[in-house]
């Protein structure tokens, strides 16, 4: 699948970008892809009531592995 892309500009804190690309050139990708992430992550925490899916993956997790812990706490 090919996903369009659109150029915008913005202006944001020197430092916040600094660091930005700073982490694009330590994971070896590109910053427009830190930028695309941010973007994702702050519209799926700010758009949906439910919480993400890597959240409740974890909970899940958890309740599989102390469901007798949390059982005998909640008495």
């Amino acid at each position: 699948m090919v996903t369009k892309r659109e150029k915008f500009s913005s202006q944001a804190d020197e430092q916040i970008l600094a660091d930005a690309r700073a982490l694009a050139q330590t994971q070896g990708r590109q910053f427009q892809s830190i930028v695309e992430d941010a973007l994702t992550e702050y519209l799926e925490r700010h758009q949906n009531e439910r919480p993400r899916a890597h959240v409740m993956e974890a909970f899940g997790l958890s309740m599989d592995e102390f469901d007798d812990l949390y059982q005998k706490l909640a008495q």
